[in-house]
């Protein structure tokens, strides 16, 4: 089994943020956290429950494996969509 696919991806609240010791977790800081688009919401992931969601002090909005993270990343609320190229240019 892949380490990606043994790892658990947890939604978070950003209110939540300033409250995650990132030794614990997949990410090694702000910067590297996938935020939602409307930056209400930001991904955690471990292999090992960090003692922050442990102990209750951060509730997870949801937590999901690998592929339903995937899913939930392509979705509008998660991604922007690429621009369209305008093939019709006139020159």
């Amino acid at each position: 089994m892949s380490t990606k696919q043994a790892e658990t991806y947890a939604i978070i609240s950003i209110a939540d943020l300033n409250k995650v010791d990132f030794i614990q977790v997949g990410e090694t800081d702000q910067t590297t956290i996938r935020k939602s688009i409307d930056l209400t919401q930001f991904v955690l992931k471990w292999n090992t429950e960090p003692t922050f969601i442990m102990d209750g002090q951060i509730v997870p909005i949801l937590t999901m494996q690998h592929s339903e993270a995937l899913n939930l990343m392509s979705t509008p609320e998660w991604s922007t969509p690429e621009p369209e190229i305008d093939t019709n240019t006139n020159e």
